[in-house]
């Protein structure tokens, strides 16, 4: 099981200027790896997200997808704000083809909205919607998880889920925290002016992505 990038070029035209964010980006990640992805900002990590995550399509050069990717850990974006939080949870596990009950109980007793778990999304704060979005994220079983940015993983209820998680399964961490890339990652790569280099030791990806 694994993900590959084969020769993966991304550009945009905006505003009559040619953007290009990938240049023949290639790389491998096999199932349990742990690999972070360092860039500055405007480097093109979330773009790079949305690629991994199969949103968006390459310009050219191919993305292999052997194993179940997540969609980044957390996101929200994807939810109907009139239905309720166990609809959305219920739509979701649909979608994955995941037992609907184990589901919305999981979701239901991970994110502690109460009466709210049957209200729609528009009435809730933002906080709230975090919750829902982190547990409904943890309650369907990946093979790799994707998470943009960094990423609240400390001695935490959802740090401790989230830990559990990625032990069993993998991790793709697209971020600019070098110390985070170091406590959770075992491989990492750095994303500079288009181009993806991908280090063994972790160590040489941090100093690499230092000296920029």
């Amino acid at each position: 099981m694994s993900l590959e990038l084969v020769d993966v070029h991304k550009s945009y035209v905006a505003r009559g200027t040619h953007k290009v964010i990938l240049r023949g980006a290639s790389g491998y990640f096999a199932r349990g790896e742990r690999v972070g992805i360092l860039g500055r900002n405007g480097s093109g990590k979330s773009t790079l997200v949305r690629l991994l995550g199969g949103v968006e399509a390459p310009t050219s050069g191919q993305i292999r997808r052997n194993m179940t990717i997540s969609w980044p850990i957390g996101m929200a974006a994807g939810f109907q704000h009139m239905l309720s939080g166990a609809d959305n949870a219920r739509f979701i596990a649909r979608i994955y083809g995941r037992s609907v009950e184990r589901t919305v109980e999981f979701v239901e007793d991970f994110a502690e909205l109460g009466d709210y778990m049957r209200m729609p999304l528009m009435t809730y704060s933002s906080g709230m919607r975090s919750r829902l979005a982190l547990a409904v994220s943890l309650a369907i079983d990946f093979d790799c998880y994707l998470v943009d940015e960094a990423l609240a993983v400390g001695d935490t209820r959802f740090g401790r889920a989230f830990a559990e998680r990625i032990e069993r399964s993998g991790l793709i961490l697209v971020s600019h925290s070098p110390a985070l890339v170091r406590k959770l990652c075992t491989r990492a790569a750095v994303l500079d002016q288009g181009r993806i280099t991908f280090y063994d030791d972790i160590d040489e990806a941090l100093a690499t992505y230092h000296a920029l």
